[in-house]
Protein backbone atom coordinates (compact mmCIF):
# COMPACT_ATOMS: atom_id res chain seq x y z
CA UNK A 1 0.00 0.00 0.00
CA UNK A 2 3.20 2.57 1.01
CA UNK A 3 4.38 1.84 -2.31
CA UNK A 4 1.40 2.61 -4.71
CA UNK A 5 0.60 5.19 -2.44
CA UNK A 6 4.32 6.82 -2.68
CA UNK A 7 3.70 6.39 -6.47
CA UNK A 8 1.33 8.33 -7.06
CA UNK A 9 1.56 10.50 -4.31
CA UNK A 10 -2.10 11.95 -4.14
CA UNK A 11 -4.92 10.45 -2.16
CA UNK A 12 -8.30 11.57 -3.44
CA UNK A 13 -10.79 12.25 -0.37
CA UNK A 14 -14.22 11.97 -1.33
CA UNK A 15 -17.45 12.21 -0.35
CA UNK A 16 -20.16 10.85 -1.71
CA UNK A 17 -23.84 11.23 -1.08
CA UNK A 18 -25.15 9.18 -3.94
CA UNK A 19 -23.78 5.50 -4.44
CA UNK A 20 -24.72 5.62 -7.87
CA UNK A 21 -21.82 8.31 -8.45
CA UNK A 22 -19.42 5.58 -7.34
CA UNK A 23 -18.85 4.15 -10.46
CA UNK A 24 -18.69 7.07 -12.64
CA UNK A 25 -16.38 8.80 -10.39
CA UNK A 26 -13.61 6.41 -10.34
CA UNK A 27 -13.62 5.86 -13.79
CA UNK A 28 -12.93 10.04 -14.40
CA UNK A 29 -10.17 8.99 -11.93
CA UNK A 30 -8.89 6.16 -13.59
CA UNK A 31 -8.44 8.21 -16.95
CA UNK A 32 -6.98 10.85 -15.22
CA UNK A 33 -4.23 7.95 -14.25
CA UNK A 34 -5.50 7.79 -10.38
CA UNK A 35 -5.81 4.46 -9.18
CA UNK A 36 -6.20 5.18 -5.58
CA UNK A 37 -9.29 6.52 -3.22
CA UNK A 38 -10.26 7.29 -0.04
CA UNK A 39 -13.98 7.18 0.50
CA UNK A 40 -14.77 8.92 3.91
CA UNK A 41 -17.91 7.26 6.25
CA UNK A 42 -19.70 10.82 6.58
CA UNK A 43 -22.70 9.78 4.41
CA UNK A 44 -25.16 7.23 4.41
CA UNK A 45 -23.90 6.48 1.05
CA UNK A 46 -19.86 5.39 2.16
CA UNK A 47 -20.23 1.68 2.65
CA UNK A 48 -22.39 0.89 -0.16
CA UNK A 49 -19.76 3.15 -2.31
CA UNK A 50 -16.90 1.19 -1.41
CA UNK A 51 -18.70 -1.99 -2.32
CA UNK A 52 -19.46 -0.89 -5.47
CA UNK A 53 -15.92 0.60 -6.88
CA UNK A 54 -14.29 -2.61 -4.93
CA UNK A 55 -16.45 -4.62 -7.65
CA UNK A 56 -16.41 -2.55 -10.60
CA UNK A 57 -12.99 -1.08 -9.87
CA UNK A 58 -10.69 -3.94 -8.65
CA UNK A 59 -7.60 -2.18 -10.09
CA UNK A 60 -8.53 0.74 -7.49
CA UNK A 61 -6.14 0.67 -4.27
CA UNK A 62 -9.16 1.59 -2.13
CA UNK A 63 -9.42 3.53 1.49
CA UNK A 64 -12.08 4.01 3.69
CA UNK A 65 -11.54 7.70 5.59
CA UNK A 66 -12.99 9.18 8.62
CA UNK A 67 -13.19 5.42 10.54
CA UNK A 68 -14.53 6.51 14.00
CA UNK A 69 -15.37 3.29 16.03
CA UNK A 70 -14.96 -0.64 15.08
CA UNK A 71 -18.01 -1.28 13.46
CA UNK A 72 -16.77 1.04 11.21
CA UNK A 73 -13.25 -0.12 10.45
CA UNK A 74 -15.67 -3.71 10.38
CA UNK A 75 -17.57 -2.47 7.76
CA UNK A 76 -15.28 -0.65 5.58
CA UNK A 77 -13.36 -4.27 5.32
CA UNK A 78 -16.16 -5.98 4.97
CA UNK A 79 -17.69 -3.71 2.34
CA UNK A 80 -13.66 -3.95 0.11
CA UNK A 81 -11.63 -1.10 1.70
CA UNK A 82 -8.06 -1.86 1.70
CA UNK A 83 -6.76 0.33 4.15
CA UNK A 84 -8.35 2.54 6.34
CA UNK A 85 -7.95 6.38 7.94
CA UNK A 86 -9.26 8.29 10.93
CA UNK A 87 -8.87 12.03 11.91
CA UNK A 88 -7.72 10.89 15.25
CA UNK A 89 -5.76 8.19 17.00
CA UNK A 90 -7.91 5.92 18.71
CA UNK A 91 -6.13 2.74 19.73
CA UNK A 92 -9.43 0.30 19.80
CA UNK A 93 -10.14 1.11 16.08
CA UNK A 94 -5.98 0.81 15.24
CA UNK A 95 -6.99 -2.96 17.37
CA UNK A 96 -10.40 -3.53 15.43
CA UNK A 97 -8.66 -2.82 11.73
CA UNK A 98 -5.33 -5.10 12.89
CA UNK A 99 -7.81 -7.78 13.79
CA UNK A 100 -9.51 -7.98 10.43
CA UNK A 101 -6.64 -7.36 8.37
CA UNK A 102 -7.50 -3.59 7.57
CA UNK A 103 -4.23 -1.41 6.75
CA UNK A 104 -4.70 1.68 9.47
CA UNK A 105 -3.79 4.98 9.42
CA UNK A 106 -4.83 7.11 12.40
CA UNK A 107 -4.40 10.85 12.27
CA UNK A 108 -1.78 12.39 14.73
CA UNK A 109 -0.70 16.25 15.41
CA UNK A 110 1.27 16.06 17.98
CA UNK A 111 4.54 14.32 18.91
CA UNK A 112 2.68 11.98 21.66
CA UNK A 113 0.42 10.67 19.12
CA UNK A 114 3.06 9.94 16.67
CA UNK A 115 4.83 8.27 19.56
CA UNK A 116 1.30 6.36 20.37
CA UNK A 117 1.08 5.31 17.20
CA UNK A 118 4.69 4.41 16.69
CA UNK A 119 3.93 2.28 19.78
CA UNK A 120 0.43 1.09 18.17
CA UNK A 121 2.75 -0.62 15.08
CA UNK A 122 1.03 2.39 12.75
CA UNK A 123 3.81 3.82 10.66
CA UNK A 124 2.19 5.87 7.77
CA UNK A 125 0.23 8.21 9.59
CA UNK A 126 -1.95 10.80 8.59
CA UNK A 127 -1.52 14.46 9.62
CA UNK A 128 -4.80 16.11 10.66
CA UNK A 129 -5.63 18.91 9.93
CA UNK A 130 -2.71 19.61 8.39
CA UNK A 131 -2.77 23.85 7.69
CA UNK A 132 -4.72 23.85 10.70
CA UNK A 133 -1.65 21.98 12.78
CA UNK A 134 1.10 23.87 11.71
CA UNK A 135 1.54 22.38 7.68
CA UNK A 136 4.74 22.04 6.16
CA UNK A 137 6.68 23.77 9.56
CA UNK A 138 4.93 21.46 11.93
CA UNK A 139 5.93 18.72 10.05
CA UNK A 140 9.76 19.45 9.60
CA UNK A 141 9.78 19.59 13.23
CA UNK A 142 8.06 16.28 13.53
CA UNK A 143 10.55 15.40 10.94
CA UNK A 144 13.40 15.67 13.23
CA UNK A 145 13.29 13.36 16.33
CA UNK A 146 10.84 10.77 14.03
CA UNK A 147 12.38 10.68 10.19
CA UNK A 148 14.84 8.12 11.14
CA UNK A 149 12.09 5.68 12.19
CA UNK A 150 10.26 5.03 9.09
CA UNK A 151 7.30 7.05 9.89
CA UNK A 152 5.78 8.47 7.09
CA UNK A 153 2.58 10.82 6.63
CA UNK A 154 0.07 11.84 4.42
CA UNK A 155 -1.19 15.82 5.27
CA UNK A 156 -4.84 16.52 4.65
CA UNK A 157 -6.68 19.27 5.72
CA UNK A 158 -6.28 22.54 3.68
CA UNK A 159 -4.18 21.21 1.02
CA UNK A 160 -4.72 22.05 -2.78
CA UNK A 161 -3.11 23.00 -5.96
CA UNK A 162 -1.20 26.05 -4.61
CA UNK A 163 0.33 24.68 -1.91
CA UNK A 164 0.77 20.43 -2.42
CA UNK A 165 4.53 20.85 -3.78
CA UNK A 166 5.34 22.59 -0.35
CA UNK A 167 4.39 19.09 1.37
CA UNK A 168 5.29 16.63 -1.20
CA UNK A 169 8.70 18.07 -0.50
CA UNK A 170 9.88 16.80 2.56
CA UNK A 171 11.15 13.61 2.74
CA UNK A 172 8.92 12.20 5.31
CA UNK A 173 5.42 12.82 3.26
CA UNK A 174 4.67 9.77 1.75
CA UNK A 175 1.17 11.52 -0.28
CA UNK A 176 -1.05 14.39 0.24
CA UNK A 177 -5.32 13.78 0.77
CA UNK A 178 -6.96 16.05 -0.88
CA UNK A 179 -10.54 16.81 -2.07
CA UNK A 180 -10.27 19.45 -5.16
CA UNK A 181 -10.62 17.32 -7.82
CA UNK A 182 -13.06 15.63 -6.68
CA UNK A 183 -14.98 18.21 -5.15
CA UNK A 184 -18.82 17.55 -4.12
CA UNK A 185 -20.15 20.22 -6.35
CA UNK A 186 -18.26 18.66 -9.20
CA UNK A 187 -19.78 15.43 -8.21
CA UNK A 188 -23.07 16.16 -7.77
CA UNK A 189 -23.21 17.83 -11.15
CA UNK A 190 -22.00 14.74 -12.61
CA UNK A 191 -18.95 16.94 -14.12
CA UNK A 192 -16.52 13.93 -14.92
CA UNK A 193 -14.07 15.23 -17.73
CA UNK A 194 -13.50 18.52 -14.86
CA UNK A 195 -12.51 15.67 -12.23
CA UNK A 196 -10.34 13.58 -15.11
CA UNK A 197 -8.72 17.37 -15.71
CA UNK A 198 -7.95 17.88 -12.33
CA UNK A 199 -6.67 14.79 -11.33
CA UNK A 200 -4.50 15.04 -14.58
CA UNK A 201 -3.46 18.30 -13.53
CA UNK A 202 -2.72 16.87 -9.40
CA UNK A 203 -0.73 14.48 -10.63
CA UNK A 204 1.56 16.10 -13.22
CA UNK A 205 2.07 18.43 -10.32
CA UNK A 206 3.34 15.97 -8.38
CA UNK A 207 5.22 14.32 -10.74
CA UNK A 208 7.00 17.10 -11.23
CA UNK A 209 8.10 17.19 -7.65
CA UNK A 210 9.14 13.62 -7.62
CA UNK A 211 11.24 14.10 -10.69
CA UNK A 212 13.02 17.04 -9.18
Amino acid sequence: MLDRIARRRIVPVVVLDREEDAEPLAEALLKGGLDIMEITFRTAAAEGSIRRIAKAFPEILLGAGTLLDREQVLRAKDAGAVFGLAPGLNPANVAAANACGLQFSPGVMTPSEVEQAMALGCKLLKFFPAETAGGVGMLKALAGPYGHTGVNFIPTGGIGSKNLLEYLKLPVVAAIGGSWMVDKALVAAGQWSEITRLTEEALALAAGETEE
